[in-house]
């Protein structure tokens, strides 16, 4: 019996030595049989293949009558900082990765102007078309003359200026907090991600910008995320939504997205998982509130509008701490 037991076994080792050598088999790129011109060479020793057949995973069902408490919450990150620089890798940026989606109309791009309807720009009223995306970066366009031989101008097209990634630095995000009392958690839900532009500011110098002759602060009022101060010629930028993207749709686009991470190439990691695990480093900038204000609504010190965001999130784990008796 243990005769038979041990055959058993040995043969169940070449087995799988055999079938796990034969799996890598077609990954392996150290071939010592020359490739064919028609098939491109593996970039690296397997395929990685994992992140491209993977599908979003389901949040939990909450019920709307298991639902004790509710805080909507918009946060900014900056992926200059140091916990968010695998949002700016340019293998795999973050506004390439939506804009390319968005372009291809895989992804809907929605209008953040405020309306009667819709007074916060951010509840996904008016879809964009992909066309009107990139204008809402501000990309002017460029007169382009046409010449003959003798160099006269025979005809004249606009053609719009090249969307730079770079600038877009920021992004805002949409989220609410929820306390299902069902499960007993307390868990963000992210709603929505928002590009942001910073106006250039420095391009304008004496009321006059790029654009045009800005000859009043009335003119300079038109701008979107320009904010003139009390005294005269106090300017302010601030960031202001290129376009909203509906993160449960995203979701679907972001999970077959590989992130990097200067630490390990084999993060395994997609952008559905960094933002699911909250994988950034980021900053309050509004709650709900009966009066729909921003902090920098009624704090102007930079210090005291993070410490206020300080605040508002040490508020949010104190709820969940104190629902608990220890």
């Amino acid at each position: 019996m243990k005769e038979v037991t041990m055959k058993v076994l040995v043969f169940s080792v070449f087995v799988f030595v055999g079938l796990t050598a034969y799996a890598q088999q077609g990954n392996l790129s150290n071939s010592t049989t020359p490739i064919a011109a028609e098939e491109p060479p593996v970039d690296g020793y397997y395929v990685k293949s994992d992140i491209l057949d993977r599908e979003v995973v389901p949040y939990s069902v909450i019920r709307p009558t298991d639902v004790a408490y509710v805080k909507r919450i918009w946060r900014e990150f900056d992926i200059r900082e140091k916990m968010n620089t695998l949002y700016a890798s340019p293998k795999s940026r973050l506004i390439d990765v939506i804009m390319d989606a968005v372009l291809a109309g895989e992804l809907t791009a929605y209008d953040p102007t405020p309306t009667e309807d819709d007074p916060t720009g951010d509840s996904f009223k008016t879809r964009l078309a992909p066309d009107q995306v990139l204008g809402r970066f501000g990309a002017d366009s460029t007169l382009v003359e046409e010449y003959d031989e003798d160099g006269n101008v025979i005809a004249s097209h606009f053609e719009a200026a090249a969307f730079n990634p770079d600038d877009v630095v920021r992004f805002r995000i949409k989220e609410d907090w929820i306390f299902d009392k069902q499960r007993s958690v307390f868990e963000p839900r992210i709603i929505g991600i928002a590009p942001l532009v910073t106006p250039k500011v420095d391009e304008i110098t004496g009321g006059t910008a790029v654009a045009g002759d800005l000859g009043s602060d009335e003119a300079l009022t038109d701008i979107p995320g320009l904010d003139t101060g009390a005294d005269a010629g106090s300017i302010s930028a601030d960031a202001y939504p290129a376009f909203w993207i509906y993160f449960p749709e995203a979701r679907h686009i972001f999970v077959n997205k590989e992130v990097t991470s200067r630490h390990n190439d084999a993060t395994g990691l997609s952008y559905d998982d960094v933002f699911i695990k909250r994988l950034f480093a980021s900053y309050i900038v509004k709650q709900s509130n009966p009066e729909d204000v921003r902090i920098r609504d009624y704090i102007d010190n930079g210090v005291e509008r993070l410490n206020e965001a300080a605040r508002i999130k040490k508020s949010l784990v104190d709820f969940e701490q104190d629902l608990w008796s220890y």
